[in-house]
C-alpha cells in the first residue's frame, strides 16, 4: 500500500516551489496575503452574526478555514498537473457541473433570498454555478485558443452550450454572476484575437439578455433604480446601499480599527459576504481600502505578465480568464459597496463567506500558478495534445 507522505497534507506548504519560476512563486505570495487579509475582514465582519446564529463568533471564520483547507489541498494536484492533461478532463466536468447547475432550476434548488441557487447534499450545501467558474476559463481558453483547429462543428457545439451554460445561470435568477461569466467570455475571446464584429455581436446579445432579465425581475430593476439615489428610500430598495456607504464614509482617513465596525451590528445586511468590503472599510478606512486596491492591480498585472509570458496560446488564455473573474469580481464588489454599481450579489473573492466561492477561487489561482510554473516550457512537452481539438 502506498503512503502519501506527510507533507502532502499540509496545506500552505509545497515542497517542489524551489523549482518553480518567479512568477509562479510570486503570485502563489500574494494568493496567501489575498487569503490571510480576507479571513482577518471574514473574522471581524461575521464575529457578530456568528453569536447571533449559533453562540459561536468563531462560526463561520472556522468553516472558511474548513473549505480553504481542502481546496488547497486540491490545488497541489492542480500544481502538479500540466494544463495539457488538465483540459483533457475539464469537458467532462463542465458538463457534469452544468447538470448540478440545471437541477436548482429544476425545483431541486433550496432557495435562498429569493433564488435557487443552491444544493444541499447531506449536510452541505454547494453553489453550482460558483463551481462553473474555473471549467468556463478552461473551456473558453481552450475553445477559442485554438478556434482556427476546431472543425465547425465542434465550434457551434461550444458556443452553444457556453450560451445555454448562461441562460441557465440567468435563470437562477443570477444576473451578477451571468454577466460575470459573459464577460470572462468575451474578455478570453478578445485575447484569442476573434474578430471584433463576432465580439460586437456577442455584446449586442448580452446586453440584450441583461435587459430582458431585469424587465422580468422586478427586484433587480429595483436595485438598479435605487442604486442612483439610495438616500430617498433609505428603509426601503436603497437600505443596503445606504447602510454600506455609512459604514464606508465612518472609517474616514484611517479607520475606526480592526473588530470596531458598527455598521456590521445587524446595520448593514449580507455583511460577511456581499457588502464585507463594506467592513473592511468602515475598520482600516480609505488608507486600508487604496492598499487593497492596490494589492488588486499587482495581482492583475502580475496575471498579465504571466500571460504574456506564456508559450502556449491556450496557457495565455487560461491566465487571462483567471485575472478577469478574480480582480474583475473583487472590483464588481467594491463597486457595488461603494455606489459606482447597482446593488447585485457579487461576493469579493476569497474575502466573503462560503464555501463554494472561496474554494473555486483558490482553484482559479491554482490554474494561474500553474500556467506560471508551465512559463518555461519542458523539452518534452508535447504542443499537439494542447492544441488538438477534443472531439464532439
Amino acid at each position: 500500500m502506498m503512503k502519501i507522505p506527510f507533507y502532502h497534507l499540509i496545506p500552505f506548504y509545497e515542497p517542489l516551489t524551489n523549482q518553480w519560476n518567479f512568477e509562479a512563486r510570486l503570485i502563489r505570495w500574494l494568493t496567501f496575503v489575498w487569503l490571510f487579509v480576507g479571513l482577518i475582514a471574514l473574522f471581524s465582519a461575521s464575529y457578530a452574526e456568528g453569536l447571533k446564529i449559533s453562540g459561536n463568533g468563531w462560526y463561520h471564520f472556522t468553516r472558511q478555514i474548513i473549505w480553504i483547507t481542502v481546496a488547497l489541498l486540491f490545488s497541489k494536484i492542480i500544481y502538479r498537473t500540466p494544463i495539457k492533461k488538465i483540459l483533457l478532463f475539464s469537458p467532462f466536468l463542465y458538463y457534469f457541473v452544468l447538470a448540478l447547475v440545471m437541477l436548482t432550476i429544476l425545483g431541486l434548488g433550496e432557495e435562498v433570498n429569493g433564488a435557487e441557487r443552491w444544493l444541499r447534499l447531506g449536510t452541505v450545501t454547494i453553489q453550482p454555478s460558483e463551481f462553473m467558474k474555473p471549467l468556463i476559463v478552461l473551456q473558453g481558453a481552450y475553445i477559442f485558443g485554438t478556434w482556427q483547429r476546431q472543425s465547425n462543428g465542434s465550434r457551434i457545439i461550444w458556443l452553444g452550450t457556453f450560451a445555454m451554460t448562461l441562460v441557465i445561470i440567468l435563470a437562477q435568477p443570477n444576473l451578477s454572476t451571468t454577466a460575470l461569466c459573459g464577460m470572462m467570455f468575451w474578455f478570453i475571446a478578445l485575447g484569442a484575437g476573434l474578430p471584433f464584429w463576432q465580439l460586437g455581436s456577442v455584446a449586442v446579445g448580452g446586453i440584450a439578455m441583461a435587459v430582458f432579465s431585469i424587465s422580468i425581475n422586478s427586484y433587480q430593476l429595483r436595485r438598479i433604480t435605487s442604486f442612483r439615489d439610495p438616500w430617498s428610500d433609505m428603509r426601503g430598495d436603497g437600505y443596503q446601499l445606504s447602510q454600506s456607504l455609512l459604514a464606508i464614509g465612518s472609517g474616514q482617513g484611517w479607520g475606526a480599527g480592526f473588530g470596531m465596525s458598527q455598521q456590521k451590528l445587524f446595520y448593514l445586511p449580507i455583511q460577511y459576504t456581499d457588502f464585507i468590503f463594506s467592513v473592511f472599510a468602515e475598520e482600516f478606512g480609505f488608507v486600508g481600502g487604496v492598499i487593497l486596491i492596490m494589492m488588486l492591480m499587482i495581482y492583475a498585472t502580475i496575471s498579465l505578465v504571466i500571460s504574456i509570458k506564456s508559450v502556449h496560446p491556450v496557457n495565455r488564455l487560461v491566465a487571462l480568464g483567471v485575472m478577469v473573474i478574480l480582480v474583475g469580481q473583487a472590483l464588481l464588489n467594491i463597486g457595488v459597496a461603494t455606489g459606482a454599481l447597482p446593488t447585485t450579489g457579487v461576493p469579493f473573492p476569497m474575502f466573503s463567506y462560503g464555501g463554494s466561492s472561496v474554494t473555486s477561487s483558490v482553484i482559479l489561482t491554482a490554474l494561474l500558478i500553474r500556467v506560471a510554473i508551465e512559463i518555461e516550457p519542458d523539452s518534452d512537452s508535447d504542443d499537439d495534445l494542447v492544441y488538438r481539438p477534443i472531439n464532439n
